[in-house]
């Protein structure tokens, strides 16, 4: 169990946030919200069905063998935690007020962003963002150790088939007015642990639970997930862009730090497996569950499923999903929605409710602009609205992963350079 720091309410954070409220985030363009009371609204993908056979969801766990991971570590030199890497921050994030007027149109027209962040363009000029987890995933009360931590993913843009390397920045949020970030190259164990290789692929998901972070993969992996120990992170010691062992050290495509993968599980050997595209973790199940979707391209003329699987209560696999003993892991409920290009999913049941509410981000549609942000049940479906014109196109452009972060209410996402978080109350307000 990790020691947990007392939140410090700082007054300068509070009066960041009133200020982004209230006037930086106007820069993204005000919005008029219409009535949401329409029964429809163009591209519904109207209510959830459920799935009744879900053998096309099931997971094979395999996981990486301690001595190798040892072995990779005592070569390194002893691994270093959260902390480590929080303190050795490189980059600042800039608040919304600073960013440029292009990057601030990737932000939601409505409901607008409460606090937003633009990156170093310096160190993300070709990368692609991925995925945001926050320490409000990691742990019930929100922090790693002392710390409230970001992380958002990232993709190298270098044109190799199925993607470039892949890296997780670690954002330090203790101080809304100031994020710090240092960034670990993702990895894969070969040989024995005398080696590993780059993770090779866009990372659409991700979800920090406990000391596990567990990430999707893109289509050329047989691997649907991997996971990482948050406090395996290893020092490299070469700043080269090569990737493993090289002579006189250890590299890790420039950064300072790689995470190597401590287990991955495999789809299910079946035509029609489900590969998780988006993920997201829901704490408002017992034990918590791993919601994910699938990402069905526009026009493929089949549904797309949404599904969770129980996360572990056995403290031996802390942060690992339930497994059986062959290390099968099968979805715990699952449906089907007629939403195409899902790229963000999440999971939530309001207080008192009977049931979940199911928030999805997609596309536009047309290859551009601004996405669509729903809210599905077993009823039906409902669309943020905005502009004179009852457009639903409110939402980030692109979209991205959602993510809750249940002690501050919010809901953290990214899209393009942007990192942005909103109360989910705003959303369902907006939602009607």
């Amino acid at each position: 169990m990790k020691q947990r720091g007392r939140h410090r309410r700082r007054s300068r954070g509070r009066a960041l946030r009133a200020a982004l409220a209230g006037a930086a985030l106007a820069l993204t363009g005000a919005a008029t919200m219409i009535s949401a009371s329409q029964a429809t609204v163009a591209g519904d993908p109207g209510a959830l069905k459920p799935i009744a056979a879900t053998g096309s969801l099931r997971l094979t766990e395999h996981r990486v063998p301690e001595p190798w991971l040892d072995r990779l570590s005592a070569a390194m030199g002893g691994r270093v935690g959260v902390d480590t890497v929080l303190a050795s921050a490189d980059h600042t994030l800039r608040d919304a007020a600073d960013c440029t007027a292009g990057e601030r149109e990737a932000l939601p027209v409505s409901p607008a962003a409460t606090r937003a962040y633009c990156w170093d363009a310096e160190d993300t000029r070709g990368w692609r963002p991925g995925a945001v987890t926050t320490s409000g995933d990691a742990g019930e009360d929100g922090r790693w150790g002392s710390h409230r931590v970001v992380l958002s993913a990232w993709s190298r843009d270098d044109g190799t088939p199925g993607g470039g390397p892949a890296r997780v920045s670690f954002v330090d949020a203790d101080d809304p007015g100031r994020l710090g970030y240092a960034s670990a190259l993702l990895a894969v164990p070969v040989d024995g642990g005398r080696d590993y290789r780059a993770l090779a692929s866009p990372v659409s998901g991700m979800v920090w639970y406990r000391d596990k972070l567990l990430v999707t993969t893109g289509a050329g992996d047989r691997n649907a997930l991997y996971v990482y120990d948050v406090d395996r992170v290893q020092r490299a010691t070469a700043d080269v862009d090569a990737v493993g062992r090289v002579p006189g050290g250890w590299a890790a495509y420039g950064h300072r730090y790689v995470l190597p993968a401590v287990a991955s599980y495999r789809l299910a050997d079946a035509p029609d497996a489900a590969r998780p595209a988006a993920l997201s973790l829901d704490r408002g199940t017992v034990p918590a569950g791993l919601v994910a979707s699938e990402y069905v391209p526009a026009g493929a003329d089949r549904p797309t499923r949404l599904w969770r699987y129980t996360l572990g209560t056995d403290p031996a696999r802390a942060g690992l999903p339930a497994a059986d003993p062959a290390g099968h892991v099968d979805a715990r409920e699952a449906y089907e929605t007629e939403a195409a290009e899902v790229a963000g999913v999440l999971s939530h049941r309001p207080a008192g409710a009977g049931h979940a509410d199911w928030y999805l981000g997609r596309p536009a549609g047309d290859g551009g602009g601004h996405g669509t942000l729903w809210r599905q049940d077993a009823e039906g479906a409902r669309a943020v609205e905005c502009g004179a014109d009852g457009s639903h196109q409110c939402w980030s452009g692109p979209p991205g992963s959602l993510s809750y972060w249940a002690g501050t209410g919010e809901v953290w996402s990214q899209s393009d350079h942007m990192l942005f978080a909103l109360p989910l109350a705003s959303l369902d307000e907006a939602l009607g």
